[in-house]
């Protein structure tokens, strides 16, 4: 019999170190005040831009989980487990791991960084990852793919979320890199407010493998976002992988829900 499935709250771990100059023009652009509390972090916490009581707030995901997208489950398991987030998805990709429930803190730290020009909370939204158990360790010597965005979405965001999380979840992940292998070649609506079946009708044939983009079957691949919802985008990037000869896949996502 496993033991129940948690969603446990954040606790800081490991120690910060002085601020290189880069960190100190960037405290100029983005003053260090916590999204969540507004309180200014510790500077021996690790993170740059979350306070301790943010952190330990968070709805942190624990095994037992989901072996495809991440999601906790609840309560006594004693044999297989049915997870209605993923039951109908036929997942091209082997395996997936999130960091937290897309709710409370947790979704306003993901609106926050993908809609609000929180690009500067990467680092500390990546080093979340370490509070997950072994979520890092499954991207160890793995090529990180992020979700390409639209070149026009591009342009009005000013970023993609999912390059910058998957650079800072690299810089985490002993041997882990990151390749832009994949393009978006269609403009997809938000996909928020479609059921299940019309975020699969989105997504399909919206991404390509990049021209000239460097493909090797011998490694792992991880493809990275920041919320796993239905699993359809995530779904239709490892497809267009698979089709392209790579046969290890996985997804890693920044939250669930």
């Amino acid at each position: 019999m496993k033991t129940p499935g948690t969603v446990r709250s954040g606790a800081l771990t490991g120690a910060g170190s002085p601020p290189a100059p880069i960190d100190a023009l960037l405290d100029l652009i983005y003053p260090r005040e916590c999204p969540l509390t507004g309180a200014a972090p510790d500077d021996d916490s690790g993170f740059r831009h979350l306070s301790a009581a943010a952190v330990a707030g968070l709805p942190l995901v624990t095994p037992p989980c989901c072996r495809v997208c991440g999601a906790p489950f609840f309560g006594v398991l004693d044999g297989p487990q049915d997870c209605p987030h993923c039951r109908d998805l036929s997942p091209e990709f082997e395996d997936g791991r999130t960091v937290m429930l897309a709710r409370e803190g947790g979704r306003t730290l993901v609106h926050e960084f993908k809609y609000h020009g929180g690009r500067h909370l990467a680092g500390d939204l990546a080093r979340l990852a370490t509070l997950a158990p072994g979520y890092l360790e499954r991207l160890e010597g793995a090529v990180l793919v992020p979700v390409p965005l639209h070149a026009d979405k591009l342009r009005r965001r000013g970023y993609n979320q999912s390059a910058l999380l998957a650079r800072a979840l690299a810089r985490l992940a002993k041997g882990a890199r990151v390749e832009e292998l994949l393009v978006r070649v269609s403009d997809m609506p938000s996909q928020t407010r479609l059921d299940r079946e019309a975020r699969r009708a989105n997504a399909k044939n919206a991404f390509a493998i990049r021209v000239g983009a460097p493909i090797n079957p011998a490694f792992k691949h991880v493809v990275v976002d920041d919320v796993f919802t239905t699993g359809a985008t995530l779904n239709a990037c490892c497809a267009e992988l698979r089709r392209s000869g790579i046969p290890r896949l996985s997804v890693a996502t920044l939250a669930h829900g």
